[in-house]
């Protein structure tokens, strides 16, 4: 305890500014490490046989009667969807606008879950979202693989999580769910999913739709001082968004024989997102106050789809072929108007703002798997990728005496840089892969990817850039015991540039400015990151306790750079400012409480401490990257109670604050936020029925921001005014009612 104590001074010592209640965060997370660690003499094989594959069959979930697919899964120590650990699913990339762009030929280090050893061929329609449709009579066996091998259709993931269905099912299987949520605001809204899946002879199939609203309201307070610390205003802003989320999704199967196989997915979405702002702000410089009321409509309109599809052929020496092919769209169309009231009620409109985008996504990927010495083989392959982006922007001011036009909603137009333009990238990426499997306690992974991509814009700007990388990746693996696992990985990781960056978009974190521009010449964010890992899992499935130690080397990280053309209007938009570096340490624990009689409650508890250091391109000082996280503490339980057929828990969030900063060209903000707890409680009655209440946001959760405005850049450190906004939603009521026939 001694040891425990000085360790627990030492971190503590090395964020200064964290709370006490942080502090706690840290001991508590570390004590409960150390006390559940047990001899290694004492270690039981709950793997299979020497392999690292740790198996839950059907059986294993019985006694808690689960519903779904994800229901099993939360059961699993170390597997809770709530645990900091997470879960991937489906093929990394996300929304190409936002930069996540592509498939890639490896993972960088994610966990990632399969369906019957295969991955989705979709990007929107991820496998993790598929557990919640999958029946739990249609699961045969859970496998958590903690090695590496060619088998798996994927690779370099911290683990695979594969999801055995059966292979022959009866009849078809039927999940339905209603649900209905009451927001801070009293109102209530109503949602529901149905889904439906099954085998008909080599066909297996799963249709799903579901109709999720998410409405929500939030408070915004903010008080404002001048520079000289005088008394400003007084801001008081409800935001209240009523957003829809309709959903239709497909996943088909079909085998034409025992060696060759083909995969279709799809997806349609539609999301109506209309939110209602009432803004008023209070004078105090002058007295009496005096009051300006503002009203914004911001109406939201977005649709997407998706459709994926992929074939296998394995030949009957066990080498395998693989294609695979992605196509997404994506069309947004967002519009804001703000109008000013006056004392008798009547609108003036002073603001029109329009923003649309199409972002679309073409990908082709194929691969060949083959055997080359005992416990060794290789995969080679080459994918290619074509993403497209169309934007365009439209503002409109409220300019006396001008020109105004339906186009800019009856305003006056304004010029905007960058504002129409058209973003095209063309990649390939050939890559190799081999795999080693050393001998029955070790393996190596190592991957080599070739990267070389032209990206072309046109439109207010015209710009062509050609890139190339090459991208290795190690990944070794030691199993001390059956149970223990130590993993070593060295990789360079490109990340994809974000479409958003290269074009003027609208800034949804300053009412005081309209657009963020744009820039055409980002480079890619790279950086060399290196990993260390361990994995303890306790004897007779009484948990897992992991460890990561991580360093990275940035180079050209993306933040904001001052791209200033009229000293009268200072601009900035994302750009690369330099080299860096981020290091840190994770720890988690899920833990069955048998050790006081209670094998059925679960116990889930991470802790996250990092830090980051670039040169800030305005001041020329050594900070942290941008919005940084110094860390994050989660604690969840779950309780299952078998013979009442219920179960509850509740979940606990925080972050350690103290190190997210954003500096731009004339303003710095500082962020801070409260600590998030929910509670859940489900009970489930004779016809496999289940009911459930949510209670979200039971603290006070606010998130805080601090924003400096200067006078000119901020690195003449004339201060023009310092703004304090705090945002709360309020407490989240749902409740619940799904099931199976």
């Amino acid at each position: 305890m001694f040891l425990f104590a000085r360790f627990t001074d030492f971190l503590t010592a090395s964020l200064p500014k964290a709370s006490k209640r942080q502090a706690i965060h840290i001991g508590a997370t570390l004590l409960s490490l150390l006390i559940l660690a047990v001899p290694q003499q004492l270690l039981a094989q709950n793997t299979n046989g020497e392999s690292s594959t740790v198996v839950y069959p059907a059986e294993y979930f019985a006694q808690w009667a689960p519903i779904t697919a994800k229901d099993m899964l939360e059961r699993i120590p170390g597997q809770d969807s709530s645990s900091p650990r997470g879960g991937g699913g489906g093929i990394p990339g996300g929304n190409p606008s936002s930069g996540g762009r592509g498939l890639g030929g490896g993972n960088s280090g994610g966990n990632e879950i399969l369906i019957n050893g295969k991955r989705t061929a979709g990007k929107n329609n991820q496998t993790s979202d598929l557990l919640a449709r999958i029946s739990a009579d249609q699961v045969k066996e859970f496998q958590i693989i903690r090695g590496t091998s060619g088998d798996l259709d994927v690779r370099g993931s911290g683990q695979v999580v594969n999801v055995v269905l059966l292979e022959e099912l009866s009849s078809s299987s039927i999940s339905y769910e209603a649900n209905v949520r009451r927001a801070q605001d009293g109102k209530y809204v109503p949602g529901g999913a149905a889904s439906i899946g099954g085998q008909s002879g080599k066909l297996n199939y799963l249709l799903s739709a579901s109709a999720r609203p998410n409405y929500r309201n939030t408070i915004n307070r903010e008080n404002s001082r001048l520079g000289d610390y005088s008394i400003n205003d007084r801001v008081v802003e409800e935001r209240t968004r009523d957003q829809i989320n309709n959903e239709l999704s497909m996943n088909l199967g079909y085998d034409f024989s025992s060696n060759s196989s083909f995969r279709v997915n799809a997806l349609y979405a539609v999301q109506d997102a209309p939110t209602d702002v009432d803004r008023f702000t209070t004078n105090l410089r002058v007295q009496p106050t005096t009051l300006t009321i503002e009203r914004e409509d911001l109406p939201s309109d977005r649709d997407n789809w998706e459709i994926g599809g992929d074939y296998e052929f394995t030949r009957a020496n066990g080498s395998r072929f693989k294609l695979l092919a992605i196509a997404n769209q994506d069309n947004r169309d967002t519009t804001r108007e703000r109008f000013l009231l006056d004392a008798a009620g009547a609108e003036e409109k002073d603001l029109f703002l329009n923003a649309t985008s199409v972002t679309e996504e073409k990908i082709v990927r194929g691969s060949y798997t083959m055997d080359i010495f005992d416990g060794q083989n290789i995969e080679f392959g080459v994918e290619r990728a074509q993403t497209t982006l169309d934007s365009s922007l439209a503002l409109g001011l409220l300019v006396d005496g001008g020109t105004t036009s339906t186009a800019t909603g009856g305003l006056t137009p304004q010029s905007v840089s960058n504002a129409n333009s058209t973003v095209e990238e063309i990649r390939y990426e050939p890559f190799i892969i081999h795999n080693w499997i050393i001998n029955s306690k070790m393996s190596l992974e190592s991957t080599l990817l070739y990267e070389t991509s032209e990206i072309s814009q046109s439109g207010d700007v015209s710009n062509t850039r050609d890139f190339d990388f090459v991208k290795p990746k190690i990944d070794f693996r030691y199993n001390l015991t059956p149970s223990l696992q130590l993993r070593g990985g060295i990789e360079k990781i490109v990340n994809q540039l974000s479409f958003a960056d290269f074009v003027a978009v609208n800034d949804e974190e300053d009412n005081d400015a309209a657009t963020l521009a744009g820039n055409a010449s980002l480079r890619q964010q790279s950086q060399w990151r290196y990993t260390f890992n361990s994995e303890y899992r306790l004897p007779n499935d009484a948990g897992v306790l992991t460890a990561e130690i991580f360093y990275a080397e940035h180079e050209d990280v993306i933040d904001r750079l001052d791209v200033t053309t009229d000293e009268t209007n200072l601009r900035s938009a994302n750009g690369n400012i330099g080299d860096g570096v981020e290091y840190g340490l994770n720890l988690n624990a899920s833990i069955r409480m048998g050790m006081i009689n209670l094998p059925n409650l679960l116990v889930t508890t991470g802790l996250n401490l990092q830090d980051s250091e670039v040169t800030d391109p305005f001041l020329g000082i050594d900070r942290r990257f941008q919005l940084y996280q110094r860390g994050r503490f989660t604690l969840t339980f779950r309780h299952d109670i078998p013979k009442w057929r219920m179960n509850w828990g509740m979940q606990y969030f925080d972050r350690i604050d103290g190190g997210m900063f954003r500096y731009d060209v004339d303003d710095i903000e500082f962020n801070v936020g409260e600590p998030r707890v929910n509670f859940f409680s489900e009970i489930r009655d004779a016809r496999g029925i289940t009911y459930r209440l949510d209670l979200g946001a039971l603290t006070d959760g606010s998130q805080c921001r601090r924003r400096s405005r200067f006078v000119g850049r901020i690195s003449a450190n004339v201060l023009e005014e310092i703004e304090s906004r705090c945002t709360i939603t309020g407490r989240e009521v749902s409740f619940k009612v799904n099931g199976t026939f």
